[in-house]
């Protein structure tokens, strides 16, 4: 058991914008001993999240950086190996912020939850039906507040939250468009993820397609951008809508603060609402939304894709490829055989 190697990725330097593959390294480790009311996990998939640039960063942030030297932040899903806890057993499907690591030993309370007997991939216990699918969840019907008959307007609509935030506010009756980076990415988001329209904001007809997509103005924008899109958005906000800040992804760096237009007199004059959201003001009510979003997984009203890397030596650049857009859907790393990836 102990002579197994652990590899893992940690923080070698902090990055001043987005974290690239030279700001880690792989180390090889001892996998420890157990204590009382440990787990022992063994990783399959590793996540991908754009918020791992702002857990990284040396500015203020919601959550403490992760130090330098220590095995970065992530989320996993992967299989019990050994338990000293009377509430998970040796192979159970689990997940939780394990890291990007083979092997994680960590307390039974740091496990979020187990996970299979769905029928699903385990996979999906990192995006559509993980942190992704709860951020388009919540976000969406708790702030943005969609009406049926309204329209909505998603950025990196074809991305792991973007993708699910259009399908929900379809499923609640909107009119959807998606704005995506790409004639691939604006395709997906017609053609599997459903949306109305979709348009590429790196198009030089961005702004007359926009209009084309919204003849009767915004009500509610998911914005995962912010920047020259959202700037774009703005512009057309119908009176009452409601602006949901999910990300800020076109932003490469907030020191020094970027400068754009204003959005106040938007708000103004339209009697807009703009808030931000972050799901862990949330997470006491996941059980609720998981049993909702599977449940439309499972009828086909809510599509998915995965971006699947393999090999624990692609984490290092992952984060750097996600804010160029290479990936189409949820990115992950595969780290253990495809055996041990079984649907459940």
């Amino acid at each position: 058991m102990h002579q197994r190697v652990n590899r893992q990725v940690r923080l070698k330097s902090r990055p001043s914008g987005i974290p690239q593959a030279e700001h880690f390294e792989i180390v090889e480790a001892p996998v420890p001993d157990l204590s009382n009311g440990q787990v022992l996990v063994r990783n399959i998939y590793l996540s991908v999240d754009p918020a791992m640039r702002g857990w990284v960063s040396a500015v203020a942030n919601y959550s403490e950086p992760v130090a330098l030297g220590a095995v970065m932040r992530s989320l996993a899903v992967g299989r019990v190996e050994e338990s000293r806890s009377s509430d998970f057993h040796p192979g159970e499907y689990v997940t939780g912020m394990f890291g990007w690591q083979d092997y994680a030993v960590v307390d039974a309370a740091a496990i979020e939850r187990e996970v299979g007997g769905s029928g699903l991939p385990i996979s999906t216990s990192l995006g559509v039906l993980g942190l992704n699918g709860l951020t388009a969840y919540f976000a969406l019907l708790e702030i943005g507040q969609p009406k049926a008959g309204e329209t909505a307007v998603v950025s990196t609509a074809a991305g792991a939250v973007g993708s699910c935030v259009g399908q929900i506010a379809k499923i609640k009756g909107c009119r959807t468009v998606g704005i995506a980076g790409g004639p691939d990415k604006v395709r997906v988001c017609r053609e599997e993820f459903r949306y109305d329209s979709a348009v590429d904001y790196r198009a030089d007809d961005f702004e007359s397609a926009l209009d084309a997509a919204c003849p009767e103005g915004v009500d509610v924008y998911f914005d995962n951008t912010a920047g020259p899109i959202s700037d774009s958005v703005m512009r057309r906000l119908n009176v009452g809508a409601r602006v949901v800040i999910c990300g800020t992804a076109s932003i490469a760096s907030w020191d020094p603060l970027p400068q754009g237009p204003r959005v106040e007199r938007h708000l103004l004059v339209k009697r807009a609402r703009m808030q931000g959201f972050l799901i862990f003001d949330h997470v006491q009510r996941s059980p609720e939304a998981l049993r909702e979003l599977e449940s439309w997984v499972r009828n086909g009203q809510i599509r998915y894709r995965e971006d699947i890397l393999d090999g624990i030596e692609q984490a290092p650049g992952s984060i750097a490829g996600l804010y160029r857009g290479e990936n189409l859907g949820k990115r992950l790393i595969r780290i253990a055989p495809d055996v041990l990836a079984v649907r459940l």
